[in-house]
């Protein structure tokens, strides 16, 4: 039973691998009347006066213009997490439509995905598993190593918010840390990580021994590690991906790793996202893929939950709206 004085805000469903998550649908509907695109879609004429803002969670429903056309009362699309490449901006604007995102909440469960994946690389976590649990182990290879994290030099390319508590991190491990970036940070943050500068690119991919990608997808990103940024690192190094698949060209990345141009991939993220069964990463022991879960823990999606829930009121009300993004 809705709540007909609450305004209605579409989603895209609350069941299924896009639908809203079950610990949040209470949450929501103290504020909101939830309008599913299927009930939308069987009942347009009633709903799209009514729709005044899209709750997008897990890139869900999907934004386009005939959809804008069909909500004439909306007012604000609120995304869940702080990648915008699924979006088209400026058609978002021509509708007078605003927009925010979640990019605070996101940031240090991303980084401790990082984290992860670059210790599960180094000790070659999941070979390991597969050795302990495999029916035809009779014994342990005591010449069977991986690679020390303590000590070894981290190159973080992007280093915003994401990238500066990886850093944090990472000085906890009393590594090495360099880092490129657009923009180069403040002398007093650089120092309360022990990160150094690198102007150039290819000068923190000669020196690292883990590289790790925390940049926004842009025209100017896209494929940004490709053949010949690969074959400036250490045939030793591991790269580190938890931006978006097309960072990488993933063909340079799968002759890179088959070839042993570099070591090893720690993945959550691939182009296309799930990749094909018969891709070949799939199929290569020293990758670790994870399903794209920088931010999939309870503590971080319930906190972009809120802080969606605070834009749209903030929206409806007239109000400054939390992290908003300015579109022109």
């Amino acid at each position: 039973m809705q709540n007909q004085e609450l305004p209605c805000v579409l989603i895209s469903s609350i069941e299924g691998p896009y639908g809203v998550h079950e610990d949040h649908v209470e949450d929501l509907k103290k504020h909101f009347n939830l309008i599913t695109m299927q009930e939308f879609l069987e009942n347009k004429i009633h709903f799209s006066q009514k729709i005044q803002a899209i709750y997008m969670w897990g890139w869900k429903p999907h934004i386009d213009q005939e959809l804008l056309q069909s909500l004439p009362t909306l007012k604000i699309i609120v995304n869940s997490g702080a990648g915008l490449d699924h979006l088209d901006l400026s058609m978002i604007a021509s509708f007078g439509v605003k927009l925010a995102n979640t990019p605070q909440a996101v940031t240090n469960s991303t980084a401790d995905m990082g984290m992860a994946l670059l210790l599960a690389s180094a000790r070659r976590i999941l070979e390991g598993n597969e050795i302990a649990t495999s029916p035809d182990t009779k014994h342990f290879n005591v010449n069977w190593m991986g690679q020390e994290v303590t000590g070894s030099t981290l190159g973080i390319i992007g280093m915003g918010r994401i990238g500066y508590k990886i850093a944090q991190r990472a000085k906890a491990f009393e590594m090495k840390i360099l880092y490129h970036n657009r923009n180069r940070r403040k002398v007093e943050e650089e120092q309360a990580v022990g990160a150094h500068y690198c102007a150039k690119l290819d000068e923190l991919l000669q020196q690292s021994d883990f590289v790790m990608l925390v940049v926004s997808l842009t025209p100017q990103t896209h494929k940004f590690i490709g053949k010949r940024e690969l074959g400036l690192m250490k045939p030793t190094a591991s790269l580190i991906n938890i931006g978006r698949g097309q960072l990488v060209d993933q063909d340079a990345l799968v002759e890179a790793l088959q070839t042993g141009i570099i070591k090893a991939a720690g993945l959550d993220v691939t182009d296309p996202e799930p990749l094909p069964r018969s891709h070949p990463l799939l199929k290569l022991k020293n990758v670790i893929l994870t399903p794209h879960i920088g931010s999939a823990t309870h503590q971080s999606r319930h906190l972009m939950m809120e802080n969606m829930v605070e834009s749209l009121l903030a929206a409806l009300s007239g109000l400054p709206i939390p992290n908003e993004v300015h579109l022109k």
